[in-house]
């Protein structure tokens, strides 16, 4: 049995995610707390599985709280929060910063149309969050500093024309640590597919751009790839490109899990780019990338995983490495690195001792 401890102000909140929660035999809610206070409290006598999490509440919200869950009690923590507010979604990806492990709206009631998918969703992720072993963040997660941020980038020297960027669980952070590491000049335009709650991908752009010296926005359909922009793919569509060089957006089909997919963008990618494409997989739970990354490759561009080490989930980019989608497993950071090696066109000698090449 998975134990959750659910925190929210909202009587009216804690009594629906109780009962959804509840409603699976997998899932035990052994309590509920209003505020970070009584959370805290509730940690220091119990020991749940995972926490359910507001962020907008008296007293201590759930930032601090989470924080203080992570230093103090540290177990998996899942932001379950309100409808979609402007004003919120920004600032909710703070959360991640403190340690929560994923973002998503709260189901609405039973009479909603959108009731039976956010619920589906609910219970999947506290199922796949439970799994996780939380560790403290190591430097890896911490946003670089703006001026080695902004600093000039070589001119492109092995043809690499575009960085295609998958992830999922855990791996929100890891995107952010890339991204702000990048030049403002970098000389590739970069497309990403972040799973996530559908609402929240403006929210996450703005997050990030506020750490970023690249451009960051949400693809739009036709626009044309820019060096130096990172586009992010919106909720409920696929993304990928063209051979014109245009981002192509596109409605999912019935039955598929992830919409948008990173399988999509990198096959997409691997088909118009061919050898001057790079893939990198980030952390995540599941399978999705790990064929398009084997197609990235077989087509002659360069694959990079993020290695189990630095990994919250090491799923996706285990399952990419299963598939041989997988050239090298680096942290973060040596990603950076070695991004900006291969536009550089330093060559594969040039960061052959910073990642750990896979056959």
């Amino acid at each position: 049995m998975i134990r959750v401890l659910i925190v929210d102000d909202s009587p009216v909140a804690r009594e629906l995610l109780e009962h959804l929660l509840s409603a699976d035999p997998e899932i035990d809610v052994v309590g509920c707390a209003a505020d970070g206070v009584e959370a805290l409290a509730f940690l220091a006598r119990s020991s749940p599985d995972l926490v359910t999490m507001d962020v907008r509440m008296p007293g201590m919200d759930g930032f601090e709280t989470t924080r203080r869950i992570m230093n103090e009690h540290p177990i998996p923590v899942v932001i379950v929060t309100e409808s979609v507010d402007p004003k919120l979604d920004a600032s909710v990806f703070r959360a991640l910063e403190a340690g929560a492990l994923a973002i998503l709206r709260r189901p609405p009631g039973v009479g909603h149309p959108d009731h039976g998918q956010a619920a589906a969703e609910l219970l999947r992720t506290v199922k796949l969050m439970s799994e996780v072993r939380v560790v403290r963040r190591g430097a890896w997660a911490r946003p670089v500093p703006p001026h080695s941020a902004n600093r000039e980038a070589p001119g492109i020297g092995n043809g690499v024309k575009v960085v295609a960027i998958g992830a999922s669980a855990g791996g929100a952070i890891a995107v952010r640590s890339i991204l702000s590491a990048l030049p403002r000049d970098f000389p590739a335009p970069l497309v990403v597919v972040q799973h996530m709650a559908q609402g929240f991908t403006e929210g996450f752009v703005e997050w990030l751009a506020g750490y970023c010296a690249l451009r960051v926005k949400v693809g739009e359909d036709g626009e044309p790839l820019l060096p130096g922009t990172a586009y992010l793919a919106p909720g409920g569509v696929q993304m990928g490109v063209d051979p014109l060089g245009r981002i192509r957006l596109t409605p999912g089909e019935p039955g598929q899990i992830h919409c948008p997919s990173v399988s999509h963008l990198f096959n997409s990618v691997a088909r118009v780019y061919g050898r001057h494409a790079v893939g990198v997989i980030l952390s995540g739970m599941g399978s999705d990338g790990a064929e398009g990354m084997r197609e990235i490759r077989a087509r002659g561009g360069v694959t990079i995983a993020q290695d189990s080490e630095s990994s919250v989930v090491y799923g996706m980019a285990a399952e990419a490495v299963k598939l041989k989608g997988v050239q090298h497993l680096l942290p973060p950071e040596r990603i950076v690195l070695l991004l900006n090696s291969l536009a550089g066109g330093q060559g594969s000698g040039a960061h052959g001792s910073a990642s750990k090449e896979v056959p």
